[in-house]
């Protein structure tokens, strides 16, 4: 547990201190080809670890809390100048708010649109060093009576479309799933059924889909399940239900209350839905007492024990109780182990590559912006809203899986800081580039007064999301 925490903590310091940084630089950059004054390079909040005064003139600095950084430039806070300025007159043609609106509008701009160039630069080095690599989207399962399986879809089905559109990957379906959150209708699946050669639709009905949840599965939640995971049992929870049941790292799950268990999707659903029940459980265990059997389905008679697991009640954010026994699935390599017509890969050159890194994070961006709308009119839950704590849990986590799954988390969140910071609220650069919009329009800056009334409901915003993402991430741990 040390050793994650450490973890979570450096790899939550690395992440958020380079996008912080690309997004200062974006406004430094700028500023400075527009012939700005630069006063102060900070990255990071409180009491200076490291400070120095650059050739150029510029103090920069370096704190301890890595949740974001500003760039301090000669007259930003001087407001509107035609009101008097603390500016010397001889200064003033490096004086921010003495430029005119176009280079104000672009120093603002740049922070954001850096965090964007950024996440084009990460997709194309990925698409570049490893390509596009993924799971031909064929339905392993399809739960009986689920929304899928009422549609119609059936094992074997290949998606070929969401919505019409394409989708060559299972992570393409998911995506493509995800922008119909907190949505009622229908999501057209376009699946080739196993064993025949024509394409057709299947409309699968949802109402205020997933609205309430905060723990995201599309495809379970409609039926479907992709793999088929061994039920392998990996790591063992001290002090947890398997435990204390007598189960042991190595077990495979044959069956549960006189079920056959196929799948780690289906022990996990038969688990979460016996909570504090007792479930009769049969695995199959490489070492054991040696006793006359027969050999049947690959399976030792001998070496099968049976166990008795009460599944530990437990409650999700959204109130539902679900049961946990304290084990975790053995590592799998699934796509080694799949065969060559399941396998999805398209190699990029430095060239092809700008394109679709490009696609990617307009996708991703328009997705953001999205999913904040239906936050804003209720159609998914604010429990999605995540803080430092679940950052630098996954950014550990992302980080311990390896370098391209950083690099995909990474990019992600700089879109996301990137759009967050694009919102018109005050305080952020979407708020200033707000008033400078009104500014073109009304030819003359936002008076005084309204700016610091903005600048109260501004920090009232924030300061309100900052509380939520705090008490969501401190739910999640509880």
């Amino acid at each position: 547990m040390l050793q994650t925490l450490v973890l979570n903590i450096l790899a939550l310091i690395v992440t958020l201190g380079i996008l912080v940084t690309i997004h200062e630089f974006g406004h430094f950059w700028v500023a400075r080809r527009c012939g700005v004054k630069v006063l102060r390079f900070s990255i990071g909040f409180g009491k200076a670890v490291k400070t120095w005064v650059g050739k150029d003139g510029t103090e920069y600095v370096i704190a301890p809390i890595p949740l974001g950084g500003y760039v301090k430039m000669l007259g930003q806070e001087d407001g509107n100048p035609d009101a008097g300025s603390s500016v010397p007159e001889d200064q003033r043609h490096m004086a921010f708010n003495f430029k005119p609106l176009w280079q104000r509008f672009a120093i603002v701009a740049a922070g954001p649109l850096a965090n964007f160039l950024l996440a084009i630069v990460v997709f194309w080095t990925i698409n570049v060093a490893y390509g596009l690599k993924g799971v031909a989207p064929v339905i392993a399962n399809v739960a009986e009576d689920s929304p899928a399986w009422q549609a119609g879809l059936r094992p074997g089905d290949e998606v070929i479309a969401i919505d019409g559109a394409a989708t060559d990957i299972w992570q393409q379906v998911t995506m493509k799933l995800l922008d119909r959150l907190g949505e009622s209708g229908e999501i057209v699946f376009t699946a080739i059924p196993a064993g025949q050669p024509e394409a057709y639709d299947f409309p699968v009905r949802v109402q205020s889909w997933l609205s309430a949840s905060s723990e995201l599965d599309p495809l379970g939640s409609l039926g479907i399940v992709q793999f088929e995971i061994p039920p392998v049992i990996d790591t063992i929870v001290a002090g947890g239900r398997a435990e204390a049941a007598g189960m042991l790292s190595g077990d495979r799950i044959v069956e549960a209350d006189g079920v056959p268990v196929r799948s780690w999707s289906q022990w996990v659903q038969m688990v979460r839905s016996s909570p504090e029940l007792p479930m009769n459980v049969v695995v199959q265990r490489e070492s054991g007492p040696v006793e006359s059997g027969s050999v049947e389905s690959g399976l030792v008679e001998s070496a099968r024990v049976e166990l008795t697991i009460v599944p530990q009640q437990s409650e999700t954010p959204d109130g539902m109780r679900i049961g946990l026994i304290g084990a975790g699935v053995q590592t799998y390599d699934l796509y080694g182990s799949l065969p060559p017509e399941m396998r999805r890969e398209v190699a990029y050159n430095p060239l092809t590559a700008i394109v679709p890194a490009m696609q990617e994070t307009w996708d991703k961006s328009v997705f953001v912006l999205d999913s904040i709308k239906k936050m804003v009119i209720g159609l998914i839950s604010v429990k999605n809203i995540n803080g430092p704590i679940t950052i630098a849990q996954v950014a550990g986590e992302t980080a311990s899986y390896g370098l391209e799954v950083y690099l995909g988390f990474l990019a992600i969140l700089s879109i996301s800081l990137g759009v967050l910071n694009l919102l018109p609220i005050p305080v952020l650069d979407g708020g200033h580039l707000l008033y400078y919009t009104i500014e073109a329009i009304i030819r003359r800056p936002v008076p005084e007064r309204f700016q610091a009334m903005g600048m109260q409901l501004g920090l009232l915003v924030i300061g309100g999301i900052m509380i939520l993402a705090v008490y969501n991430d401190v739910s999640r741990l509880l």
